[in-house]
């Protein structure tokens, strides 16, 4: 991750953008829990499916999704809106919510489940380290 962090840092100093002055050490801590997050979901939705757990396979699903498109929205630099941003990392603390909730209703039978609960909840626990900062950067109003 940390050509991204590089690439990302020439690019914020560049030029003037709303995440200008951001924590880089934390948007990398943010962006790796979410990576973790993303890569579990998909690895518990898989096994899930082949145990016919439906619910939390697709729970695990949207969630792995909404990590990915989080770190997207975040490799951005030149586009960010902050009020977009704080909307969809709200909706991606929820959505880790609700997956690791589902997951540990299944982790004493399944160790997928307990590990993507594991990263779920330390993506939240990133996500709202982040939020928690970019409130200081939202435009007054």
């Amino acid at each position: 991750m940390n050509m991204t962090m590089d690439m990302m840092k020439g690019a914020m100093s560049a030029s003037e953008m709303p995440m200008q002055g951001m924590d880089m050490d934390m948007m990398q801590e943010c962006m790796e829990a979410l990576s973790a997050c993303m890569q579990a979901c998909v690895m518990c939705a898989d096994s899930c499916a082949g145990e016919g757990m439906g619910r939390c396979a697709a729970m695990c699903s949207d969630g792995a999704d909404v990590c990915d498109t989080m770190m997207r929205m975040m490799l951005r630099t030149s586009g960010y809106d902050m009020q977009v941003m704080m909307s969809m990392m709200q909706t991606t603390v929820m959505m880790c919510r609700a997956c690791s909730a589902e997951c540990m209703m299944h982790a004493e039978m399944s160790e997928a489940c307990r590990m993507c609960a594991m990263a779920c909840d330390q993506a939240v626990m990133a996500m709202e380290k982040m939020m928690g900062s970019m409130k200081e950067m939202m435009p007054a109003g």
